[in-house]
């Protein structure tokens, strides 16, 4: 069993999968719970308060993207989409309401335990400054990295996991110009497997989420031709 850690919450309406994904993560040292519905998915996410959620896009009642969007506004608990569609432009747009990762249908059991283990490294290992509450342009961002919080205006901001590692890799190297290759190595490592277009993805919820006019940001600046950087002060 792997130590103190806390269910893999897995929504499926798919009976067989459900059980197949559920016996495997177990045989892994995960504690695992499970849900068939959207509204069965929202009850389990109360109670059981996951780790970790691997979420169905094709649910009976609720669309997983409304589930991942409801849980978002709530939780930085990292998401895990499951997915029949493996158009680029399906999955970026997953990404953009608040999932950390995806996997396409159909999968492989391997496949899956490697993301949610890659997942699960980068919640354990974000970056943390020397400082545990840094302040840009007079209060107008603040982040405790003891609490992983972070606030605009005085108001509590719900990064999902892998939005948060990419903010604060680039705080740790402020005066940095990163390219999408670098943003990939230095916050997620060998963990990640995905499109660069993803990073863009990510940096866009960033911006919705931080800055005052996301069309016009002052703290993840883009640098045209080479990648971003980070502008606070």
């Amino acid at each position: 069993m792997v130590a103190n850690l806390k269910k893999i919450l897995v929504v499926d309406d798919e009976v067989k999968i459900v059980e197949v994904v559920k016996s495997y993560l177990e045989s892994r040292g995960y504690p695992v719970d499970v849900a068939y519905s959207g509204k069965d998915a929202l009850d389990k996410f109360e109670k059981v308060n996951p780790c970790l959620i691997i979420l169905d896009l094709m649910l009976p009642d609720i669309p997983g993207e409304e589930i991942c969007q409801m849980i978002r506004r709530r939780s930085r608990v990292p998401i895990i989409m499951l997915t029949a569609k493996v158009d680029e432009e399906d999955i970026l747009r997953g990404l953009n309401i608040g999932a950390d990762d995806y996997v396409t249908k159909p999968f492989s059991l391997r496949q899956l335990v490697a993301r949610v283990e890659a997942v699960l490294r980068r919640v354990s290992d974000d970056p943390v400054p020397l400082s545990s509450i840094i302040s840009f342009n007079n209060g107008d961002l603040v982040i405790d990295t003891l609490k992983y919080e972070v606030k605009k205006n005085g108001n509590t901001v719900n990064l999902t996991p892998s939005e948060y590692k990419l903010l604060m890799t680039m705080i740790k190297y402020p005066d940095k110009t990163f390219t999408r290759e670098e943003l990939i190595s230095m916050a997620f490592g060998d963990d990640f497997d995905g499109y660069d277009r993803t990073i863009d993805a990510h940096i866009k919820n960033i911006r919705q989420k931080i800055e005052s006019d996301p069309k016009n940001p002052k703290y993840i600046l883009t640098v045209y031709g080479t990648g971003y950087r980070f502008g606070g002060e």
